[in-house]
């Protein structure tokens, strides 16, 4: 049992984590921390019983983690945005309008904002966003949902929306892989979800990480750390994310010409993966001719 903020490695060739960082540890409240154990004890559990489990992922981008788990069989990355126009998963209808926006945007230009579907902020934490997206003086596209800010409407700093108004796109939902895609976008400020990982790393786009809990915090430190496509965000003594730290971290990002290569690097080899003889492109071929 841990019960300290201690660090927890499961191999030399895997970043350690902090216990703080477990999925039920993200939680405050305790009876949330017992539904959410039960929930990775019952997947884990049920995970004994598979003979194999097909993952949207590919063996280049993390070989140690598929070496840890010989049922893994990365096939990935998906897509669906050259096969399907909507994608019945999106818990909000798709607002395309943004996509026509950023017709209009001058090419690496636009910080793209979206923190998933569950992430929850303060008021506070969203004024700073807020403003640290003014600071910058960039063109931003925000994916602001109707029950982000602690469950209830967004509400923005008084004069903000006048102040950005010819520079700023918010939705409540995005077609988040038309969108990444976009010659217009510059990076992506995510909550580091799997799915958001991978979209984000398939189009080359530079990361910068606000996790929020479970699997998004090592995420980070593989963006981060490991395949060095992006920057994170470091809270203040109050817990707080500031808009001088926002926009400094933007900045820094921007102009980093390593990230930059990095991610056309690593985009190069998930396209790699999917292609005719690529390493998913095997796996999934492999799966099909046994069933």
């Amino acid at each position: 049992t841990l019960k300290t903020d201690e660090p927890i490695t499961l191999s030399e060739d895997i970043p350690s984590w902090s216990s703080s960082e477990l999925s039920w540890s993200c939680s405050d409240d305790p009876v949330m921390q017992k539904l959410l154990f039960a929930y990775v004890s019952t997947a884990a559990k049920t995970f004994k019983f598979a003979e194999q489990i097909l993952c949207n992922s590919f063996h280049e981008l993390d070989p140690a983690a598929m070496k840890l788990i010989p049922k893994a069989l990365p096939i990935g990355p998906f897509s669906t945005t050259n096969h399907f126009e909507t994608f019945a998963g999106n818990l909000w209808p798709e607002d395309s309008t943004c996509l026509t926006w950023l017709d209009k945007q001058t090419p690496g230009s636009v910080i793209y904002v979206a923190l998933g579907s569950t992430t929850m902020l303060s008021p506070n934490q969203v004024g700073e966003l807020a403003l640290g997206l003014e600071l910058t003086a960039l063109p931003f596209l925000w994916v602001v949902r109707s029950n982000m800010t602690d469950g209830s409407t967004a509400e923005f700093p008084k004069g903000f929306m006048e102040r950005v108004a010819d520079r700023a796109k918010l939705v409540q939902w995005a077609p988040q892989e038309k969108v990444l895609a976009h010659p217009s976008v510059s990076c992506f400020l995510s909550h580091c979800g799997w799915n958001s990982t991978i979209e984000g790393l398939t189009t080359g786009v530079p990361f910068l990480c606000w996790p929020y809990f479970a699997d998004q915090f090592h995420n980070r430190t593989y963006i981060c750390d490991v395949w060095k496509i992006g920057l994170g965000l470091e809270k203040d003594e109050n817990g707080i994310i500031t808009r001088n730290e926002l926009s400094s971290k933007i900045n820094t990002l921007l102009s980093s010409d390593e990230i930059k290569a990095n991610s056309f690097q690593l985009k190069g080899v998930a396209r790699k993966s999917v292609a005719e003889g690529g390493s998913s492109f095997k796996n999934f071929k492999g799966f099909i001719d046994q069933i």
